[in-house]
């Protein structure tokens, strides 16, 4: 590990390393008008959400790097304390980076951007079109921290009134591969919420795991499942008594499998394939010197393919080998 301490670093090397590592943060896309009713139309990667009861979003306006100003959402929310938050999705990412180009402050971004402005219901700043996520809010509170470069100002805002686009809910969720979502990283990179970089983890609501410390030791001494497996399997809330695996393990061991075929290198293909059942037949069928690292091979993958019962049953009869 480096170990740093922010008093012996420049504010551009704090930067550097907060953004790296704190991250991916999402962006909000923030527009306001000034007192005078100039629009403004810029994006912060500070930012994220609060509370619900009621909605409590913040992001960050903060002072400008090289020189300490204040940025012009800055003056616009403490003159109106009204704003506009949309979210910014994969295809208008390019057009949010143009927006963020520090424009003078009678320069409307809308139109450098070629972002389309529609009326608000409730608050004066126009809203965003392409954004399938839109959000009028009133400002709550803004908080300071510092007058030098970099230094952060948190608005606080109450949101009054959503937008979401009918097309990206399934079921009454907002799915991440229709919202399709853009997050940013340090430097110029960005990170995409979409096809494979989502993934699901079951929230533990409503039960209690057994925990890590009660994982039998021959799982949490195996070298073939990861942290990751061991909080899997770690979040049942009872483990599988042995009479109810050696139900399980007599079932495979009789059960006829469509277009089976046995042997180390049919179970190579089916872990390929990610078929844990068919894998869990193979692994039974090899000699027993090998059966060990088969069957929790087996159960990993299951454990991955959230079969979660069969994933125990098998690692429990590992352990008995």
């Amino acid at each position: 590990m480096l170990h740093f301490e922010p008093k012996d670093l420049s504010q551009s090397e704090v930067h550097r390393i907060i953004l790296g590592g704190v991250a991916p943060r999402p962006i909000a896309l923030v527009s306001t008008l000034s007192v005078d009713g100039i629009p403004n139309l810029t994006p912060f990667s500070f930012f994220n959400a609060f509370g619900s009861n009621p909605p409590v979003i913040a992001f960050s306006p903060s002072r400008r790097g090289r020189d300490a100003t204040l940025k012009d959402t800055y003056h616009n929310l403490i003159g109106t304390k009204e704003c506009v938050v949309q979210s910014v999705t994969y295809s208008m990412v390019e057009q949010i980076s143009l927006a963020s180009t520090e424009y003078p402050p009678e320069v409307d971004e809308f139109i450098k951007s070629g972002l389309t402005p529609i009326d608000s219901d409730i608050v004066k700043p126009k809203r965003v079109k392409e954004s399938p996520f839109q959000m009028e809010c009133r400002l709550l509170q803004m908080h300071s921290f510092g007058d030098g470069g970099a230094s952060a100002n948190i608005a606080i805002c109450e949101v009054l009134k959503f937008h979401v686009a009918e097309d990206i809910f399934r079921n009454g969720i907002i799915q991440p591969d229709l919202i399709d979502l853009v997050a940013r990283m340090s430097a110029n990179y960005y990170c995409r919420a979409n096809g494979n970089a989502i993934f699901e983890v079951e929230k533990p609501v409503n039960k209690k795991g057994i925990g890590y410390d009660n994982l039998p030791q021959h799982i949490k001494d195996s070298d073939i499942y990861s942290a990751n497996n061991l909080g899997k399997f770690g979040n049942i809330e009872s483990i599988p008594s042995g009479p109810e695996v050696k139900n399980f393990i007599d079932e495979y061991l009789n059960i006829k499998l469509d277009n089976y075929e046995p042997g180390e290198e049919a179970f190579h293909r089916y872990l390929r394939k990610r078929n844990y059942k068919y894998m869990l037949k193979a692994a039974l069928e090899l000699n027993i010197e090998k059966q060990k690292k088969f069957l929790e091979q087996t159960a990993k993958c299951a454990l991955e393919e959230n079969d979660i019962l069969f994933a125990w049953k098998t690692a429990l009869h590992a352990g008995k080998i």
